[in-house]
């Protein structure tokens, strides 16, 4: 922080300094604008030019709307009911201008996020809380358990990982790695091990030990193949033996610049796991952010956290107003 002093030849030294760059935005929404940055340009600013830049509301503008919307990878139907409820306040005469037309688009977009807008609570009164990670391969589920460990460390919790990821090459060194940069244990086994077997014996360390939270990866996995997904079905089964109600939570890690895709793969895993929550990776390298709002309509599931950038305090929890506001605020 800076500070004034009350010295004269301070000051006169403080004055002869250049005037340093306009700092970056600091706190919350500055640092999601910064990472939405591509989205923002492409929803936030697409939205404003063009409905702003419009005299009139017609079915032009909202035809307009719809485009930027779809463009923007919102999804048919969040686009659907965006525009249908649209044309209900112009109807009512709600919609007096332009100005008015885009508070009530960014309300709308809100709308479809606040369902979704649920923070995870790691409920302690049964230990340990168990952390299940799913996701396909390249999304960030390993980075984002580092991440997580450090979260819940924030808030005077102990955490253990559980390295069921068997098969990838060097992703128990991974885990390992961020496992020792955040001074916690990790269970693993051989490569090759049932990752079922790993993550029942972290479950039975982490009970022995105490521990408040055992966040446990799982190897990544297309969602077209049924023999892979059959193994997260085991897991689950193997974790349900030792008490019916775990996990208590199964994370999908999904991958923002993969846009409708991600769709597609939230809907396929939650078939095989009943998903409880979703983290979206690397909205701050895409401009298909906007399909935050697709999934959201389409899945109603709660996302916990998102991630805008690659520092570990980049996974930040998820809150649909200050999401909206960071994509459409000056």
């Amino acid at each position: 922080m800076f500070g004034f002093s009350k010295k004269a030849k301070d000051v006169s030294q403080a004055e002869a300094r250049p005037m340093p760059e306009k700092p970056a935005e600091t706190g919350l929404l500055g640092r999601l604008k910064q990472g939405l940055a591509r989205t923002r340009v492409k929803l936030g600013n697409g939205l404003g030019t063009l409905v702003l830049g419009e005299k009139e509301i017609d079915a032009n503008l909202f035809d307009e709307i719809e485009t930027q919307l779809l463009s923007a990878d919102i999804g048919i139907d969040a686009s659907n009911q965006i525009i249908g409820n649209l044309k209900l306040k112009l109807a009512r005469k709600q919609l007096a201008d332009p100005t008015i037309l885009m508070a009530a688009l960014q309300e709308e977009l809100a709308e479809i996020l606040k369902p979704c807008s649920l923070p995870l609570e790691i409920d302690l009164e049964t230990k340990p809380f168990v952390i299940l990670t799913v996701g396909v391969n390249g999304v960030g589920k390993t980075t984002t358990i580092g991440k997580l460990t450090k979260i819940f460390q924030s808030q005077g919790l102990n955490v253990m990982l559980a390295a069921g990821d068997t098969f990838r090459a060097a992703a128990v060194e991974q885990l390992q790695a961020w496992g020792e940069q955040n001074n916690v244990p990790v269970i693993a086994q051989s490569s090759g091990a049932d990752s079922a077997s790993v993550i029942f014996d972290a479950l039975q360390s982490a009970k022995a030990r105490q521990v408040d939270v055992l966040i446990a990866d799982t190897a990544g996995r297309l969602h077209t193949k049924d023999n892979l997904m059959s193994e997260l079905e085991k897991i689950v089964r193997v974790l349900k033996k030792q008490d019916e109600r775990l996990p208590d939570e199964i994370l999908l890690v999904l991958d923002a610049t993969t846009g409708q895709n991600a769709l597609s793969q939230a809907e396929s895993f939650h078939a095989v796991t009943n998903l409880t929550g979703l983290v979206l990776t690397k909205l701050d390298g895409t401009a298909k952010g906007g399909v935050v709002f697709a999934i959201a309509k389409k899945m109603q599931l709660p996302i916990r956290f998102i991630g805008i950038g690659e520092q570990v305090d980049d996974l930040k929890t998820f809150d649909a107003k200050q999401f909206v506001s960071a994509l459409f605020s000056e």
